[in-house]
């Protein structure tokens, strides 16, 4: 029985589609197709019951990928365990994170990352939804903010903060601010997420706490597009360190309370590094997160 025949089987399984599966691995879904029918000739049971609508696994479907799935999860770690012998990464390493995080602390590290390990293929996903790694076969993803209790493994990459940041041209012609109040009087950029969009929570340096309700006319899904706005002088944008910590250091970004501590949701979040719980950690995923976290460590100093 051909391995990698089961191998899809289980993708197909988890993805519910063998569009899906196809397009994954870059295959005609036909072709994806004739292979589960030929597993079903071959055990002489269906698996899925198909319609021009739907794809549904059978009770047998269902029976076979459960004792089959963890025998497939074996052989890819006796795989892994035989490819790390060599100590040179080989194959390919999926990763998905944040759109902006990746642009920002990923996207200008991967040429270091492949000339580093030449032998390895990176497929990186960037998408603000919240990926699942095991249907979507990841090696790794970055998360951020507050951690969901999981069957996941994970490793604090980097603490983040946040600032009330403005360009100079901006803070110069508005009113001047001394306290988080003043933000009555301003035009803040909002990010569509609870909190973001509607209040800030400021911490002074006794502790106090205060929520502070926020307005404006400018509302984007994109971190990385809020920096841009904010540097055009458009108000007052709620941003993390990684993002804007050059901007602080270049002035092209004032914070606007430096007295204060602020977020939008909690104090003490992260950017996280996650990846699937196996016994057995591939070489190529151990490789990319101590290179990951250099390399912003060297992006993010507070």
């Amino acid at each position: 029985m051909d391995v990698s025949v089961l191998k899809l089987f289980v993708d197909v399984m988890k993805q519910g589609s063998f569009a899906a599966v196809a397009r994954d691995r870059n295959l005609d879904p036909s072709s994806v197709s004739r292979a589960i029918a030929g597993l079903e000739k071959e055990l002489g049971i269906r698996l899925f019951q198909r319609t021009t609508r739907q794809l549904s696994p059978t009770e047998s479907g269902k029976t076979y990928f459960d004792r089959i799935e963890p025998l497939i999860e074996e052989v890819q770690q006796a795989t892994d365990i035989a490819t790390d012998v060599s100590k040179q990464p080989r194959g390919n390493l999926r990763v998905t994170a944040s759109t902006s995080f990746g642009l920002k602390c990923i996207v200008p590290y991967l040429p270091e990352f492949q000339r580093l390990y030449p032998e390895l293929t990176v497929d990186l996903l960037l998408t603000d939804a919240v990926v699942d790694l095991f249907a979507e076969r990841m090696d790794i993803a970055v998360r951020l903010g507050l951690l969901a209790d999981s069957t996941l493994m994970a490793q604090q990459l980097i603490l983040t903060h946040y600032t009330v940041c403005a360009s100079p041209s901006y803070l110069k012609r508005s009113p001047v601010l001394k306290q988080p109040t003043d933000l009555a009087q301003h035009h803040c950029l909002l990010f569509p997420l609870a909190g973001f969009r509607s209040r800030w929570i400021f911490k002074d340096r006794s502790g106090e706490l205060s929520e502070i309700p926020v307005r404006g006319q400018t509302v984007i899904s994109s971190a990385i597009a809020l920096q841009q706005c904010a540097i055009a002088g458009m108000g007052l944008a709620l941003l993390p360190n990684w993002l804007v910590e050059a901007d602080l250091q270049a002035g092209t970004l004032v914070n606007a309370f430096p007295n204060y501590a602020v977020t939008a949701t909690d104090f003490n979040t992260a950017a996280w590094l996650v990846y699937p719980s196996r016994a057995y950690m591939p070489l190529k995923v151990r490789l990319f997160i101590e290179f990951l976290k250099n390399s912003v460590s060297d992006l993010v100093k507070t």
